[in-house]
């Protein structure tokens, strides 16, 4: 039993430390809504998620997400982000 115990305090101690890692990795998303329409996310459904040239971009609909590849750099300043040109 006591055995039991310790291995689990060290799972839980273990993976609270690789959940702050992952959260350092990936800072909480910037915006509430859609970088095309403004509208609120998950209003319309779970919103579409891309990743932009490394760079998540969330969106209402699959309609944004057409009219964000049109023209990327116009909405990534949304985000603060600059698109890399190659």
């Amino acid at each position: 039993m006591k055995l039991s115990l310790l291995a689990l305090a060290t799972i839980v101690v273990v993976a609270s430390g690789a959940m702050a890692i992952a959260a350092e990795a990936n800072p909480a998303y910037p915006l509430s809504t859609c970088v095309v329409s403004g509208e609120k996310l998950g209003e319309m459904g779970p919103p579409v998620v891309i990743n932009h040239e490394g760079t998540e971009v969330r969106f209402c609909c699959n309609g944004c997400v057409k009219k964000f590849n049109a023209d990327p750099a116009k909405y990534l300043a949304k985000l603060g982000k600059k698109e890399t040109t190659q």
